[in-house]
């Protein structure tokens, strides 16, 4: 039986790793958590804040999905949009879910990412 998502993979080219420590630990708040040795060798680096981990994987052949995304959830949305938008992150607010709050924005590599309240 399913308990709760362990952790989302999102992909990203050869090379990002340092774009991407930039924008999840500086821009989203996230903390860089350490990978196995054994998956370290392949690339990417892993993120927490909380119970969400978000895991980038290099892939070679490299394109972000135009509209797969994790939905995250955040707590005072517009301090958080703020956050993002004053740390020159694209902020684009969506008023298509009904009872929710919510805004998309995109990680230095093009992957779309989904926050709500």
């Amino acid at each position: 039986m399913l308990a709760a998502v362990h952790h989302v993979q999102l992909a990203a080219p050869p090379g990002s790793e340092d774009l991407l420590r930039a924008y999840y630990v500086d821009v989203l708040g996230m903390t860089e958590i350490p990978k196995p040795p054994v998956l370290a060798a392949r690339g990417g680096c892993w993120f927490r804040a909380g119970a969400v981990e978000l895991h980038l994987g290099i892939e070679n052949d490299f394109r972000p999905a135009r509209k797969a995304h994790p939905g995250l959830e955040v707590t005072d949305i517009p301090a958080y949009a703020a956050r993002l938008d004053e740390r020159g992150a694209t902020v684009a607010w969506d008023s298509g879910l009904p009872g929710r709050r919510r805004f998309y924005s995109r990680d230095p590599v093009g992957n779309r990412l989904e926050f709500l309240v």
